[in-house]
């Protein structure tokens, strides 16, 4: 039992791993764009923001069992098969691209308005906006919506795993259902259990520790910006002096 246990878990692991990097590569700025582009937004462009929004909506839309049935020809081309840990990643990072994107949409927007505009007075460009503000103001948001993506995620791979896709869901389907052996099938649950609650913990704790440092590393973009401007003035004396 311990070898089958041990092999399914590394195999989740790979599966929700790869799959929750190319969620976040793909998923952030898919969202920031989804804000960028909204009405009122820097990048403002309503016919773009349909079509991503549009995308994002049949995304999230579809059930996952389904998406991968829908998907079985593009895995097949991307990995060469259907059924295994790396075949898996491919339904299991497209169902959750979209998923994240909508939370960082939600994130982003919860940054105050202010910041932007005093950024935006000083001259900052959109992309100096977003790297300096949307994201990290947003940060405590965006990591947990990453907990909260890692653990829908975590759901999905059981799902992979009953056609095929190996991990705990597998494990569970082929051992603890098929073959009656009712023990294993509840030591996998409560593996996912465990598994989760840290996960959940750890991400709660992070979150809330960045947001009491105020959800950055240093002072706020704005003072910054309002120090470094400070700075590169001459002082007004020294100048009337020099006159």
């Amino acid at each position: 039992m311990q070898p089958l246990l041990s092999d399914a878990c590394t195999q989740t692991f790979d599966m929700v791993l790869w799959s929750t990097l190319i969620a976040i590569v793909v998923g952030l700025p898919l969202g920031l764009l989804l804000v960028l582009t909204d009405r009122g937004g820097l990048l403002q462009n309503v016919v773009a923001n349909k079509v991503i929004g549009q995308i994002v909506n049949v995304g999230r839309s579809l059930p996952f069992i389904i998406l991968m049935v829908a998907l079985m020809s593009f895995t097949r081309w991307v990995t060469g098969t259907t059924i295994g840990t790396a075949a898996a990643v491919v339904p299991l990072a497209i169902g959750g691209i979209p998923f994240f994107a909508r939370l960082v949409e939600t994130a982003v927007r919860e940054v105050d308005g202010g910041l932007v505009e005093a950024v935006q007075s000083m001259g900052g460009n959109t992309w100096t906006i977003v790297r300096k503000v949307l994201v990290p103001e947003s940060l405590p948001s965006l990591i947990a919506s990453t907990t909260t993506t890692v653990i829908a995620l975590i759901g999905y791979s059981a799902m992979a795993g009953t056609v095929g896709g190996g991990g705990l869901g597998d494990l569970a389907v082929r051992y603890g259902y098929q073959r009656f052996e009712t023990e294993l099938m509840w030591i996998t649950v409560g593996i996912l259990a465990v598994v989760i609650s840290l996960i959940q913990f750890a991400g709660d704790f992070a979150a809330r520790a960045l947001h009491h440092r105020g959800g950055r590393s240093g002072p706020a973009p704005k003072l910054r910006l309002l120090k470094a401007e400070e700075t590169e003035k001459p002082d007004t004396a020294e100048v009337t002096k020099a006159a």
